[in-house]
């Protein structure tokens, strides 16, 4: 198998419509290690909580695979993810499956059995990297991360319930968040995951799944470093270059996200944001829902429900420097009780107008981009909104 031609990539992006998602952990768990281990899998408040995201209009979602427990009980995982995905199939949520991910932000390598609780004020504290850092480091040991990419790809091949594969997040991510501000992991890793993230396409394209290949782009400046390079990484550029569909990450303001769009419309094909929403970073809702929907670009904001991760608290730079943080959520759209976030709770009908009415009244790809028009309309004369 080789990559997807242009022209069929935009044929799925015809077929799937505008995805409107979120990236998903339960609240109930600290990281994916959490939510897929057998002791602690919790598909009752699974089913709860994306209730609530299919009422609010949601339609797709992306969650990550822990190699970790995949190494302790392989048979035990497929049929925890099956069953999660009959989960998502109930309210028509289509699944993005992420594969492996170089995010340990907790600095621990990934574990089986009971987690760490999470450190109080700290966001993501306890992220588990899959298949792990150390891992990743070691070639030797990639022989197995081939198995369980085969593996978990070869049993879903030819499963609608997934929408696309995303083989690596943020490979080359060696960021440890603490208390104290940011730390770093071996500099080192850099090589070895742009290594193995080749070797992801390569080995998933020898199963020859019926869904795309992606792998998004990562480093982007943000209103930490706003003269960074955007997607310059030679990662990232690698990652564009192998993908079927252009995926990206960007926890930016509205006009570096028209900057990042410009630049990726060079690689003609379809695109999805699979992170953004970050509020004290100025990446806002009401601001650039709208945006995605005007350039078909499909979105999954980062996390669904207020919970264990504690994502709702801003990354420990921006914490340090910004003494009014707490006033506001950084991630996240729902509390523990289903009740939407807003600043003005007013409001959130109006802000979300665009986004959780599409699916109400719009069956069809075109009817959806008519529809929205109007609710953007409607935005308009609730500008005030802060979501």
């Amino acid at each position: 198998m080789s990559k997807w031609s242009e022209e069929k990539s935009w044929e799925w992006h015809k077929q799937q419509g505008w995805l409107r998602g979120f990236n998903y952990l339960p609240r109930t768990a600290v990281n994916w290690t959490e939510m897929w281990q057998q002791d602690t899998f919790d598909p009752a408040c699974m089913t709860q909580e994306l209730q609530w995201a299919a009422e609010a209009g949601y339609n797709t979602l992306r969650t990550n695979l822990p190699f970790v427990v995949w190494q302790h009980d392989p048979d035990g995982l497929m049929t925890r993810v099956e069953h999660f995905l009959d989960i998502c199939q109930r309210v028509d949520i289509k699944v993005m499956l992420t594969l492996m991910d170089d995010c340990g932000f907790s600095g621990d390598h990934p574990f089986i059995g009971q987690q760490k609780q999470p450190i109080p004020g700290l966001h993501n504290s306890q992220a588990a990297a899959s298949p792990g850092r150390n891992v990743v480091m070691q070639p030797y040991l990639w022989g197995q991360v081939e198995r369980y990419l085969k593996e978990i790809i070869g049993h879903f091949a030819h499963d609608e319930r997934i929408v696309i594969w995303d083989l690596y997040n943020e490979p080359t991510n060696r960021m440890i968040f603490t208390l104290a501000g940011e730390d770093a992991f071996d500099p080192a890793l850099e090589e070895y995951s742009h290594q193995l993230m080749e070797k992801a396409f390569m080995w998933a394209r020898e199963v020859n799944p019926t869904q795309p290949l992606t792998v998004g782009a990562w480093h982007i400046a943000n209103i930490l470093d706003l003269g960074a390079p955007i997607y310059q990484h030679p990662t990232d550029i690698r990652a564009l270059e192998l993908s079927d569909i252009i995926s990206f990450h960007a926890y930016v303001p509205l006009d570096l996200m028209n900057k990042a769009i410009g630049l990726l419309k060079e690689y003609k094909r379809p695109m999805l944001c699979t992170e953004w929403l970050a509020r004290h970073a100025e990446s806002k809702m009401h601001e650039q829902l709208p945006l995605f929907n005007a350039e078909g670009i499909g979105c999954y904001q980062w996390g669904l429900v207020k919970g264990a991760t504690q994502t709702h608290i801003p990354w420990p730079e921006i914490k340090r420097t910004d003494n009014d943080y707490a006033s506001r959520w950084f991630h996240d759209v729902f509390n523990e009780e289903g009740t939407a976030y807003a600043l003005n709770p007013k409001t959130w009908t109006s802000a979300l107008l665009l986004f959780y009415l599409s699916p109400v009244f719009c069956r069809t790809h075109s009817a959806c981009f008519q529809a929205n028009a109007l609710c953007i309309v409607i935005m308009d004369i609730f500008y005030n909104v802060t979501l």
